[in-house]
């Protein structure tokens, strides 16, 4: 019975601070009320590796730090949209990316587009990004070198990520969740970001029930 009471605290505590490093903007529901499908970029990544690699090189890791992101993002969306869990649709991805392509939009220039341009060129309501900033290379794991004390402290700290929406008509960041990447974040870039947002889902924006709450209270 103790060990389950500690459980809980513990999981409590993980919840209650993921909540507290998410930002909703008071206009969301004003902003989003007619969105219907959102599109998700690679991530924006920044590597800070001890290796002694080209400057060719670390720009290609980065990269393919990005699109892991952006791919995992996708996974976590298609399994919880047959449970029909969000309010809207997100595009696939293989198409964001053949878009922005065929448009000469590159991972290496995408950030000089703004948020509006990209959603009329993507012809969506709304875009999923986000910067990843690292020491380690994610997409391979994180190291396994275990130390109970590092993982119950949460030491070993390997970067940060951070996830935002913005609406596509006006440019505006709409929701925003920001998280310290440690041993206890996952063992990769798919475990990351599914349970990163597995903590933030009682406050994900899109979520189907949470929406018809909002309306009623609205009502």
């Amino acid at each position: 019975m103790k060990k389950l009471v500690v459980y809980m605290f513990l999981l409590s505590s993980v919840v209650l601070s993921a909540q507290k490093n998410i930002y909703e903007s008071d206009k969301f529901d004003d902003l989003s009320d007619e969105h219907e499908v959102l599109a998700i970029l690679p991530f924006l990544t920044n590597l800070d590796l001890k290796d002694d690699i080209s400057k060719d090189d670390l720009l290609a890791r980065e990269e393919k730090e990005g699109y892991a992101v952006q791919n995992a993002l996708e996974v976590y969306f298609s399994k919880r949209k047959k449970k029909k869990k969000f309010s809207v649709e997100f595009q696939n991805t293989k198409n964001t990316n053949a878009i922005l392509a065929k448009n000469n939009i590159t991972y290496q220039n995408i950030d000089v587009y703004t948020i509006k341009e990209l959603s009329e060129i993507l012809q969506v309501d709304g875009i999923i990004s986000g910067t990843l900033d690292l020491n380690i290379l994610l997409s391979k794991g994180i190291p396994d070198d275990f130390s109970f004390l590092d993982y119950f402290l949460g030491d070993a700290n390997y970067g940060r990520i951070g996830i935002k929406i913005s609406d596509g008509i006006t440019g505006k960041l709409l929701w925003k969740y920001e998280k310290e990447i440690n041993k206890k974040s996952g063992k990769n870039t798919d475990d990351l970001i599914d349970r990163m947002m597995i903590l933030a889902s009682r406050k994900f924006p899109y979520d189907r029930e949470k929406r018809k709450d909002r309306k009623k209270g609205r009502g």
